[in-house]
């Protein structure tokens, strides 16, 4: 089990691990200690704790074969390896992407992904010939809000709301809490803290982050290493309850031109190292295992291949001696590399390939560039001995026992554990930013209040993306949230000791004989993550909260306005209509905190770790200039001094909109995919024989797979953006029969088309009034006989006039 012998680990940080001569029995239940012994006691008492960790590793590599070594480099998702597959290689490591679940179920209980932990354990163990050592693999998970990945954990809130608290005490019961439930599932290993400085925040990725301001950043970012794995010294450093911690992105990810996800930043590499560096020296020092490779480039070289920053930079000026992992596929981004072939990325420092799916490629590629020369053996032995190392560290070289024996295993008591959601009711009501209060709060005693909008008793909304699935949201409900709490029920709840009557509304109708004394009106961002969050401006668009805000004003009711967003945003038109407004960010599974602040059972403490935009261009800030709210702003509930009108100009509101209906791996708003009148949310899922699975392009998942059984079709609609479409697809094999596109009473069989389009890689279809006349607003794809298509955008346009179809 887990012990203290975690602290043994060779490194500056930890001491001695235990040692064992000969090579001693493997079993599944166990991975036991294999080193090499000092040869006299004499030698034993002068040999330091990192000298006979680092002979640990010596006598390890000594006895690996090649193949071996490559595969401790190479990480498959679970969703396309296999234990048997680990059993055969020995991978060193796996992941669980956002969509990928134990048995490729994305809704497996908790006993599965412990089920699974210990199948892979099994696998790495099993004894090998010729006395090589058998070294257990190690599996990572992005834990990046809570265990979020698994049912029925807590969900704490996002970065930007514990940026907002500015308790890094409460950072570090988080990182603990969070640990010990990762812990329950049998897993090593979290892709956690993001530790980006977020400069733009039209960045789909700004609620991951924990202020624009680097110092705040870092401040974050320490408490939470030291949360999930202890701190270097004390007796449960990566002990019991612990898990490897990761620092990431390295680096900018936070600072890319116009805040595009993977994009480019450029600037003075001195003063780009000021901002986006400043996070990393302090978490390293705090013993950090783990750094992720940024996908975004920095002045035109991609992160990942970048020799300067990720070895000289990282390794030589900061001194980082732990394991520097790759993203998803980030490898194959570099200049002339696929994710399946790129020596580039080892010999720029990455230590491990973060490869889902083209792993065995790319593990027959490695293997050859290495014995071909074009990777030296030694950047090999390097880096397999920084995945030893950061085994070591975490005691799986030292005796551990498989995930389900350890310490807090199969403890289902402590997922979704009470005392770890008490931590996160404390971190939403101290994340919440008071913006405006006429005096309507706090709530008081026996009022009447009703709660509107469709956000209110949606848990999946409140805890926005990497929650239970990738993009969170969709088909979630709240009877996939078990122990969570609703903000309606949160305030349900809490109004009850005010002697407060609260009702649900979602749409705010109420009886005119009932005419409440307050309605609290909840919306805001539909869950997210990643590119598919980014945007072009910062203008709140969805009207559903204005409206309800303005019925209730019209009534004469008071409103307080609780705005759920991963970002400030432009919202001066609400602003200025409800009596109180509140940013509450992505608050998590525990909405009663929300109620804690509103009846004033806890202080309204929180204050802004971003700056508040005035205008809604969405313009970077990073400063008071152009800000209606400072960073550091925040009203306590005493505080109503007035508040000035301001301008609901806004010329993103008005300009013409974009006319993607699928882009980046995401249906537009009011954009529909339906098999036999069931719904496809963001074109996933499977329906009417059906099925639509994500595929990467560019991106993680930023395509689709379409599956068509017989005599199935796929209809589409959305507003009306145009006479044309342009699809951009893929035909990996040709159609089994006729396969026809459908619009407004129009039939065109492309089958043909598509036979033609075999194998020629991602071509664009456009389909114009020529070949469909009167397109409409809705399109209909069927096939006669089984057929797959993949599909990686979908637009509306205006045609020139005379243009032909074309495929």
């Amino acid at each position: 089990m887990r012990t203290s012998a975690r602290l043994m680990a060779a490194s500056a940080l930890a001491g001695l691990v235990s040692a064992c001569a000969g090579t001693p029995v493997q079993t599944a239940a166990s991975a036991p200690p294999v080193e090499a012994v000092p040869d006299t006691a004499q030698d034993a008492a002068q040999d330091t704790g990192q000298d006979t960790g680092e002979r640990q590793i010596a006598d390890l590599l000594s006895r690996m074969t090649l193949e071996r070594k490559v595969a401790q480099l190479i990480m498959p998702d679970i969703s396309s390896v296999t234990p048997a597959d680990v059993e055969k290689y020995r991978f060193g490591t796996v992941l669980n992407g956002g969509n990928s679940g134990p048995y490729n179920n994305d809704f497996a209980p908790a006993q599965d992904w412990l089920k699974l932990a210990d199948e892979f354990w099994d696998a790495s163990t099993k004894p090998l010939a010729n006395g090589e050592p058998a070294i257990p693999m190690i599996w990572g998970t992005d834990a990046v809000h809570g265990h979020a990945n698994v049912i029925g954990a807590t969900i704490f809130p996002h970065n930007i709301a514990l940026g907002a608290t500015g308790d890094a005490d409460l950072i570090r019961q988080i990182g603990a809490a969070t640990a010990t439930e990762i812990e329950v599932t049998g897993i090593d290993w979290t892709f956690a803290p993001t530790v980006a400085v977020a400069r733009d925040d039209r960045w789909g990725r700004t609620y991951e982050s924990y202020s624009e301001d680097p110092a705040r950043v870092a401040e974050m970012g320490v408490a939470m290493v030291e949360g999930l794995q202890g701190k270097p010294g004390a007796d449960d450093f990566l002990g019991n309850g612990r898990v490897i911690a990761t620092a990431k992105h390295f680096f900018g990810d936070g600072g890319t031109a116009q805040g595009v996800d993977q994009g480019e930043v450029n600037g003075d590499i001195e003063d780009l190292k000021e901002v986006h560096v400043t996070p990393y020296p302090p978490a390293i020092e705090a013993g950090l295992g783990s750094v992720m490779a940024s996908f975004n480039s920095i002045n035109g070289k991609k992160m990942h291949g970048n020799k300067a920053l990720l070895t000289d930079l990282l390794r030589g000026d900061m001194g980082f001696d732990g394991l520097v992992v790759g993203d998803w596929n980030g490898h194959g981004q570099i200049k002339g590399c696929t994710n399946d072939n790129c020596p580039q990325a080892m010999l720029a420092g990455l230590d491990v390939y973060m490869v889902p799916e083209d792993w065995k490629a790319l593990y027959e590629n490695t293997l050859a560039q290495v014995k071909d020369g074009t990777i030296p053996e030694s950047r090999i032995d390097e880096a397999v001995g920084r995945v030893l190392r950061i085994k070591q560290r975490a005691g799986i070289l030292d005796g551990e026992v498989k995930p389900s024996l350890r310490e807090n295993a199969g403890r289902w008591d402590k997922l979704g554990f009470a005392p770890h959601r008490a931590i996160a009711r404390e971190a939403v009501a101290k994340s919440m930013v008071l913006l405006k209060n006429n005096g309507v709060l706090p709530l008081k005693e026996n009022a009447n209040i009703v709660v509107a909008g469709s956000a209110a008793d949606s848990i999946a909304q409140q805890a926005g993306g990497w929650t239970i699935t990738w993009q969170g949201g969709g088909e979630l409900t709240n009877e996939d949230f078990p122990g969570a709490t609703s903000i309606f029920a949160g305030l349900q709840q809490v109004g009850q000791s005010a002697n407060a009557d609260v009702t649900l509304s979602p749409d705010g109708d109420v009886a005119s004989s009932a005419k409440p004394d307050v309605a609290i009106v909840v919306f805001g961002e539909e869950p997210y993550a990643e590119f598919v969050g980014d945007r072009k401006d910062l203008a709140f668009r969805d009207a559903e909260g204005l409206e309800l805000l303005r019925k209730f004003k019209a009534d004469g009711v008071s409103t307080v306005a609780v705005f759920l967003s991963g970002r400030p945003m432009w919202v001066n038109r609400e602003l200025n209509i409800a009596d109180a407004f509140v940013a509450t960010w992505l608050p998590g599974s525990e909405g009663a905190g929300v109620a804690d602040v509103l009846f004033g059972k806890a202080p309204a403490s929180g204050t802004l770790s971003f700056s508040w935009p005035e205008n809604c261009d969405g313009e970077p800030l990073n400063g008071p200039e152009g800000a209606l709210f400072p960073v550091g702003f925040g009203r306590s509930l005493d505080d109503t001094k007035p508040f000035a009108t301001l301008s609901e100009e806004c010329a993103a509101l008005t300009a013409g909109g974009a006319s993607d209906w699928f882009a980046a791996g995401r249906l537009a708003d009011r954009v529909k995919a339906l098999s036999k009148g069931t719904e496809l949310p963001d074109l996933r899922g499977s329906a009417g024989g059906i099925v639509a699975r994500g595929i990467d392009r560019n991106a993680q998942e930023d395509a689709r797979e379409i599956t068509f059984g017989p005599g199935t079709a796929l209809d589409l609609s959305g507003p009306q953006g145009g006479d044309a479409y342009r699809i951009t697809y893929q035909v990996t094999q040709r159609p089994a029969g006729p396969v026809t596109l459908s619009s407004n009473g129009a039939t065109l069989d492309i089958s043909r088309e598509l036979l033609i389009a075999e194998g020629k890689g991602w071509r664009e279809m456009v389909l114009t009034p020529a070949c469909l006349a009167g397109l409409s607003n809705a399109l209909t794809i069927g096939s006669q006989a089984p057929f797959s298509i993949q599909i990686s955008a979908i637009s509306q346009e205006d045609a020139a006039e005379g243009a032909e179809c074309s495929f």
